[in-house]
């Protein structure tokens, strides 16, 4: 797990480096899908904290290495050719997309297949949704079923608080809400 105060070490160690520090910023913000962004209009590169507190130093050195990338070859390049050969100059070796883990414990809605596999979403699933852990193609037999769990404002606070620490905060209960499966919607508890 990173140390979050490490982590803004060594961004702003490779703005200096590589960036103006009179222009570029860095700073940690709340997303918890992705890791990395870099802001061209606000000149700023910032990293999800909540994530950042999940993941080795290594994997936060290739997102910050990610992030530069992309600040020096500027907005219209996404991650074409030039992208990638600035992002190999400055030994970046991931791929184009970090396939770490979110923050989970976040997502209000959580998945289940019929064989058990586990699934977060921050949006309500609009459309039917088959397990891709159980088959490579849609199958009806491996529907998810959706239930949607309340996230207050203290939890996400203890999150936060957590990943500032550089830790995690153990998974969320459902709500006794409501439940998706498939395109019906299906209550769970009668309250």
């Amino acid at each position: 797990m990173a140390d979050l105060n490490r982590v803004r070490r060594w961004a702003n160690a490779l703005i200096a480096l590589y960036l103006d520090p009179a222009v570029w910023t860095f700073d940690f913000d709340n997303a918890k899908t992705r890791a990395g962004l870099c802001n061209y209009s606000a000149e700023r590169i910032t990293v999800s904290r909540y994530l950042a507190a999940r993941y080795e130093d290594d994997e936060i050195h290739q997102i910050l290495l990610h992030e530069v990338a992309h600040a020096l070859a500027g907005s219209r390049v996404g991650h074409g050719p030039r992208w990638r050969a600035i992002a190999l100059e400055l030994g970046y070796e991931g791929d184009r997309l970090h396939g770490g883990a979110i923050a989970d414990d976040l997502a209000p809605w959580v998945g289940t297949c019929p064989n058990g596999h586990t699934h977060y979403r921050y949006r309500k699933p609009a459309r039917a949704l088959a397990c891709g852990a159980c088959s490579r193609r849609f199958d009806a037999a491996n529907l998810i079923s959706w239930a949607h769990r309340e996230v207050s404002t203290a939890q996400r606070r203890v999150a936060a608080a957590a990943a500032s620490e550089g830790r995690t905060v153990g998974p969320l209960t459902p709500s006794p809400a409501t439940a998706v499966r498939g395109r019906s919607l299906v209550t769970q508890y009668s309250g």
